[in-house]
């Protein structure tokens, strides 16, 4: 789209006053002021020392490498034509096409980024071909390195190296006889007679060609995003298989706020997107236009048809046919997190725009291992390059399991995933492959209750165990195991630089556990309120308020299962997860009046003040009870010092035994044989022996394994680490 749109009406400042960009009409058809510019100037200056743009010469090796690429594609793709009796002079007029799509398409990629590519074939050739035959061809290019063929994967891909340049590769093929340079893939009509994994590896091309489409200014579109992209991953909430926002979500984030401001330059987009969605009223979903019918019949987002889809925490779809939720894998407590920094970059950007503050400050990272007291350590190690590399992509993608686990404890308010993974600590042998990924646990303020962690660990190690087998990846000398660790000791994991990084920034959640709202920024106070007060801003908040301005009422309209308009707003939402919780706590034993009061922690707002806060979440299952602390343990603990304020410690049981340590709270992890069965606690001085009714409170629930139907590990094929984890809050 052109910056400057002529309508037969008068234009303001580059997109005309009657043109709707996206789903609602502008809140501000303002242009830059010359201080808005000379400030989106600076934000680009600020984000060259990180090495967000990539020289020239770098530019053109990209170009080579899938000019050559491309070459290959339609040579193979010949090649195929020729093996399936196809005359040689018809084979060469097949064509096909390598597209890119992701971050080096919308023109935002950084130095060293991967491109995301898409090889599109005629309809001769099969998936099939492309994993047998193609793969093989790549075997023989010099350039390729790090071939690896992933095609059980829900969007099949091969990722390989070429010439330097990481690539992923995927794959589909249209029903048509022959693919020219210039085949479109933005006509629905090509979906017709495709199979779901040929519509998915299309979607990656066409959602990103639909977002460049979508936004008044592709320019300052750019420059907004990179700027949010690098704040995203300085404060570890960049990730979608981890429950956070990966790279399309947060360009269609950006995209819904350049619809919303089409005239600002993109340092006021930068402070408008927190303003939009530190206040967004999730689960309202973000749409860049009004969706398309269903007229080919693939699975769409649909919450009137799908009762799924209802339950997603924070839905951002793609505006391409078949249009999907790009944030599935979000959690109460990853939407938490976020929201949190939303806020927060709400309060750095006020600073900014009042010339209080530079934009690097937004950059700073946040230290994630001064933000806690407590921590669950995950270590996936295998004993070969190779197979490390497919063990911890499957052991990442499960992660988000864990985190629900821990999420539906009762005790646990927050459990923060790390989406930075870390090798072997210092000292390890250099034949060590492992991976470590670390969650920072917040607990409710309670006092003398006894936590058991084991089955939401256990459960999760598991899943992913059975997933293995089932996929064939599993190999002897791969291991998974968790362990609860203090801030402290930390240092046994990490090197000191990383501990310590920001340290005199520390923002520690835990000081009030019962506390979630976002903590403030240094000098936020000093912002007047009367920032915000302007009459688009209030125009703005108004409407959020109401969802004018988001999906919610076009899910609301003709619905499939009554006449009554379907409202969907968070509390809907969370009602739904409070009585599916209920009834399964009171299955498992549980009164109702006790799933009451195990709501402790209050909400997260959002909200300015005098308005209500988010509603409460849902009471949490009781996977491991608590019990009341023994006399004797009492006793012995009176004697620990003064360590008790940090809460939670760790107490490995080894032979020999330990020296232990000054903690008011006890983590027992003993290491089980080969396949054996569930480690249980041992009655004993320092627990009652297991009764029926908590026997009762751990059977698992078939709601939070999503593939309880996948092969059980067996003793003689599986080594599986299995640890309990107690621990005692005073």
């Amino acid at each position: 789209m052109s910056s400057s749109v002529m309508v037969n009406s008068s234009v303001i400042d580059g997109v005309d006053a009657r043109q709707t960009l996206g789903l609602t009409s502008a809140i501000s058809l303002a242009g830059p002021k010359p201080c808005d510019l000379e400030m989106s100037k600076a934000l680009a200056d600020s984000l060259r020392p990180f090495d967000v743009y990539e020289t020239e010469e770098e530019l053109n090796h990209r170009m080579i490498v899938l000019s050559q690429l491309n070459s290959l594609v339609k040579n193979w793709i010949k090649k195929i034509g020729v093996s399936k009796n196809m005359p040689v002079n018809v084979a060469e007029t097949l064509g096909g096409k390598i597209y890119t799509f992701g971050s080096y398409r919308l023109g935002v990629h950084t130095k060293g980024a991967d491109i995301d590519t898409l090889c599109v074939a005629p309809r001769h050739v099969d998936r099939s071909d492309f994993f047998s035959s193609f793969v093989e061809l790549l075997k023989t290019q010099p350039p390729v390195k790090d071939l690896r063929a992933v095609e059980e994967a829900f969007v099949p891909v091969i990722k390989l190296e070429f010439d330097g340049i990481e690539l992923d590769l995927t794959f589909a093929r249209l029903a048509l006889r022959e693919v020219t340079d210039d085949q479109s893939l933005q006509d629905d009509s090509l979906l017709k007679n495709l199979d779901q994994k040929c519509v998915r590896s299309l979607n990656g091309c066409r959602v990103t060609d639909d977002i460049l489409n979508l936004v008044p200014d592709r320019e300052t579109f750019r420059l907004a995003l990179r700027a949010i992209k690098l704040w995203a991953k300085k404060h570890g909430i960049y990730s979608n298989v981890l429950g956070f926002l990966g790279g399309v979500s947060w360009a269609m984030l950006v995209a819904r706020t350049c619809q919303l401001y089409p005239n600002a330059a993109a340092a006021t987009l930068v402070n408008k997107f927190f303003l939009v969605f530190s206040k967004w009223p999730w689960p309202q979903p973000v749409l860049l236009r009004q969706p398309e019918e269903n007229k080919l019949g693939f699975p769409v987002w649909d919450p009137r048809v799908n009762p799924a889809d209802r339950y997603h925490l924070m839905p951002i779809i793609t505006p391409a046919y078949p249009q999907q939720n790009s944030t599935f894998n979000v959690s109460l407590s990853t939407r938490t997190v976020m929201m949190n920094e939303f806020q927060a970059g709400l309060e750095v950007t006020d600073q900014i725009v009042l010339n209080k503050a530079e934009w690097s400050k937004l950059f700073d990272p946040l230290n994630f291992f001064q933000k806690y007291k407590h921590y669950i350590v995950l270590r996936a190690a295998a004993p070969s390059q190779e197979q490390h590399l497919e063990w911890v992509g499957l052991v990442e993608s499960k992660i988000r399991i864990l985190i629900g686990n821990l999420e539906r404890n009762l005790y646990i308010q927050l459990a923060h995933v790390n989406p930075q993974s870390f090798g072997a600590p210092e000292g390890a042998p250099d034949d060590t492959f492992l991976s470590m990924w670390f969650i920072g646990l917040s607990f409710h303020k309670v006092e003398n209750v006894n936590i058991d962690l084991t089955y939401d660990i256990q459960s999760f190690t598991d899943t992913v165990h059975r997933q293995a087998v089932a996929i064939s990846m599993y190999k002897e000398g791969m291991k998974i195991e968790a362990r609860h660790v203090r801030r402290r000791q930390l240092s046994e994991y990490l090197p000191t630089s990383v501990i310590n990084r920001g340290r005199e920034k520390r923002r520690t959640l835990d000081k009030d556990a019962s506390k979630s709202t976002p903590d403030k920024v240094d000098g936020a106070d000093e912002a007047p309120s009367a920032l915000h007060n302007s009459r688009s801003d209030a125009d703005l908040l108004r409407k959020l308020a109401s969802g004018a301005i988001s999906g919610g009422a076009v899910f609301s309209e003709d619905s499939h299962e009554s006449q009554d308009s379907i409202t969907f707003s968070l509390s809907d939402a969370v009602a739904a997860h409070t009585t599916m919780a209920t009834e399964e706590a009171v299955a498992n034993g549980l009164s109702e009046e006790a799933v009451a009061l195990s709501v402790v922690a209050k909400p997260l707002t959002v909200g300015d003040e005098g308005e209500e806060d988010l509603p409460r979440p849902p009471p949490k299952r009781p996977h491991s009870p608590g019990h009341e602390v023994p006399v004797k343990r009492k006793e012995t603990e009176a004697s620990h010092d003064a360590d008790a304020a940090e809460g939670v410690e760790t107490k490995p049981v080894v032979a020999g035994g330990d020296d232990g340590d000054d903690s008011p709270m006890q983590v027992e992890e003993e290491a089980a044989a080969a396949g054996g069965d569930a480690t249980e606690e041992k009655p004993g001085a320092d627990a009652p022996p297991p009764d029926a009714a908590t026997e009762k409170q751990r059977l698992p629930s078939t709601n939070e394994l999503s593939d309880m139907l996948s092969p059980q590990p067996t003793a003689s094929s599986i080594s599986v680490v299995k640890n309990s984890i107690r621990l005692r809050l005073k």
